[in-house]
């Protein structure tokens, strides 16, 4: 399966990156971490989403971590641990099975596609905290785009501040992927946002490689890194309007 065989390649990425790092070193994406809280707070998540689909309930399952790992050695055991679980419990999984998510999508394979973009991102984190940038794999970042965009309504339902800070009134970004076939018009509405595939004419057009494109959505990559064409300011008021 794509999504969990991501999940396991990038999970080994954020190990490798954090026995390099350190589990102090800082995480310059996300500066209120250091390495281990985002360790932890990847393995907290893998365990929180097998619960789920574990739990095969309508509702969501609670998830009793109990007490977290301390040091490099440990902590790595603990997350590679869960991940394994993870990764098991998905793949034995029918993905049409019927669980609980927050998303429009009640069925496991939600889980897969959800938790292999988390890993993807995080792992990318990892590496950023170890000095070595490494780029998400193409696929991957075409699919995770999607995802995140079609996510978006039910992200607005349980956070309302990022649906009013979103609004706009018309205004387009297009992206375009150079290394594979991908386009996107996102467009900012009085309702929040709108988007579709292909090619068309934004107020501003940002070209690079799918992953480089889906860094910027997630506020990781900066809009001065993309080739622009038009509005800049456009895709600056994105990633400081998202991250609120």
């Amino acid at each position: 399966m794509l999504h969990t065989a991501a999940i396991s390649r990038d999970v080994d990425a954020l190990g490798a990156a954090a026995r390099r790092a350190g589990m102090t070193a800082r995480v310059p994406s996300c500066p209120d971490w250091d390495v281990h809280q985002l360790v932890v707070h990847l393995g907290s998540t893998h365990r929180w989403a097998a619960t789920q689909v574990r739990a095969r309930s309508d509702t969501v399952a609670p998830l009793e971590l109990g007490e977290l790992p301390e040091g490099l050695d440990a902590t790595l055991d603990w997350f590679l641990t869960g991940a394994a679980d993870l990764v098991a419990l998905l793949d034995a999984t029918d993905p049409d099975e019927a669980v609980w998510t927050w998303a429009g999508d009640h069925r496991a394979g939600f889980w897969a596609r959800r938790m292999a973009h988390e890993t993807a991102v995080h792992a990318w984190d990892g590496s950023a905290a170890a000095g070595r940038l490494t780029p998400i794999d193409g696929e991957l970042a075409v699919d995770g785009i999607d995802e995140q965009l079609e996510n978006l309504p039910a992200v607005f339902a349980f956070r309302p501040e990022l649906q009013a800070a979103l609004r706009g009134s018309g205004e387009t970004m297009h992206l375009h992927a150079t290394d594979r076939e991908g386009e996107w018009l996102i467009t900012r509405t009085s309702d929040g946002i709108e988007w579709s595939h292909g090619h068309a004419k934004g107020d501003v057009a940002a070209r690079a490689s799918a992953s480089d494109l889906w860094l910027f959505l997630v506020g990781r990559v900066a809009p001065d890194q993309l080739e622009v064409f038009g509005d800049e300011a456009l895709l600056e008021r994105w990633q400081r309007d998202f991250s609120c």
